[in-house]
Order: C-alpha cells, then structure tokens, then sequence
C-alpha cells in the first residue's frame, strides 16, 4: 500500500508482519468490545462486515456475542492468518479494497459495518457510497480506534524515538486523544452521526509483547528494509532492558457510529 499523505507516501506492506501482527496485536482490552456491545451493535441476530480486518481480532473478539461476522482485508497475507485463528468459528473472510466491498456482497445485506483502524487508508470518495449501499436502511457504520500516548507514557515515547530514528517518514507517532473525524461533505450525504466518545485505557505489557507490538508497525515491520529492520530491532530491545519486565502503557480509544440516511 501507498498513500502520498501517510509517511511520505512510503509503501507499506501489512503482509510481512502478519505473524507478528496475529500474535501481537489482539490487545485490545474487554471494555474495548464492552463498549461497542453497549451501543447495541455486534449482537446476536445481525449482519457485521468488518473492513479492513487484518487477522480477524475485531470478529474473533465479539465472536461470543453471536453476531454473524464477515472480514475484508487488502491484505491476503493477513486473510490467510485470520482464517487459521479463526478454525472452529463461523466467520467468512474475503481479500478485497475497502472500496470494492459492495462488488461482493448484495445491496443492503449488512446491520452493522465496523473499521478498526484502517479508516486512515480508505479514499473516502467511494467509501462513504459503498458502504451506504451495503448497509440496510438504519443501518450503522462503526469506526474504532486505539493508539498509545507518547506524550503521556514515557515508554512509548522513547520507543516512538527509536523508530523515528530508523524511519522519520513514520507519520503514526505523537497521537493525542481526539474524536474520530470523516469528511463530513462526503459522509454526510450518506450518514448521519449518532455517537461519538473518547476514552482512556491501561494496556498491559511485557517487554517481549510490548516489542511485538511496536514490531507489528506501519512504521517498522511493515516498511523497513531488513537491515535497518535489524538495526531498530536491537535498539529498541537495549532499551526495554531497562523498564520492569510488566508494564502497562497508557492508550485511549474512540468510537464514532453513524447512521445510514434513507434513500
């Protein structure tokens, strides 16, 4: 993938760190899901199409609470990954664009549409129709987001330092809490805002997952060559040498849950 606006338009490819990505990044805590739940979405009698799945960690989590999930991802590396963590469970997972979802699925055959993350990446232009026309009437597209703290957690700062110096085109560092935002001229057409929230989170480390984590990057294993790879990778694992075995690093979350306007 490339996108002129996201770290200098340097391509990235999610594929390469899929193990890591699979092993590391299904941290998001249980009031992470709670609070989706509360909002009356993911739930037992509905259609959800997760875009831009990665390794299934939005559909595998909320498995329990019966919704009949289906997964899209770019990425087939990480479609492959996700069908093998999801064995014994009934979750449909497809490779394709977040933009050419409606090409697969009938006209409004979805309660409930989430993106995790990856909204960053859409062309909004023809997202925002898409998903308009694969959701029935009422029905809500969810947006979700985590990210860690950098200017109020001192270890993910520094690891933020580390990663810049091997890659400063990296554009995913110094998050700061805030609302999810869309281009309101193009989703308002489409959608009508119905909930939005912002909230703070301890998310629990040690140094081998805390690293995976940090490895399971656009900014570093998903974009680095091998030897500068190599090089963040000793780094980085000098300087977690010097924190507690089990930390905790501070993130927050957001959520924005809009609503499908009728035809």
């Amino acid at each position: 993938m490339k996108n002129d606006f996201i770290d200098g338009g340097k391509e990235f490819v999610w594929g390469k760190v899929s193990d890591s990505y699979a092993k590391y990044r299904d941290i998001y805590p249980a009031p992470f899901y709670e609070r989706i739940y509360g909002q009356g979405l993911c739930r037992k009698g509905q259609r959800v199409l997760d875009i831009g799945t990665g390794t299934g960690v939005l559909p595998r989590n909320m498995y329990t609470y019966g919704a009949e999930f289906t997964g899209t991802d770019i990425d087939e590396g990480q479609i492959t990954a996700a069908r093998k963590l999801s064995e014994g469970m009934d979750i449909r997972y497809e490779t394709v664009p977040a933009e050419k979802a409606a090409d697969m699925f009938p006209e409004g055959y979805f309660d409930v549409i989430t993106a995790c993350q990856c909204y960053i990446y859409f062309d909004h232009e023809k997202t925002a129709p898409c998903f308009h026309r694969l959701l029935k009437e009422g029905g809500r597209l969810c947006l979700l987001w985590m990210a860690w703290l950098p200017y109020e957690d001192e270890i993910a700062a520094q690891s933020e330092r580390i990663v810049l110096k091997y890659n400063p085109h990296w554009t995913g560092r110094g998050a700061k809490q805030a609302p999810i935002g869309l281009p309101d001229e193009i989703y308002g057409k489409y959608f009508e805002t119905e909930h939005s929230e912002e909230y703070t989170l301890s998310v629990p480390f040690t140094r081998e997952s805390w690293h995976g984590r940090m490895l399971a990057c656009r900014g570093t294993g998903a974009s680095m060559p091998p030897e500068s790879l190599s090089a963040w990778e000793k780094e980085h694992k000098a300087f977690l040498e010097t924190v507690p075995e089990e930390f905790n690093v501070k993130h927050y979350a957001a959520m924005l849950i809009m609503k499908k306007k009728q035809n």
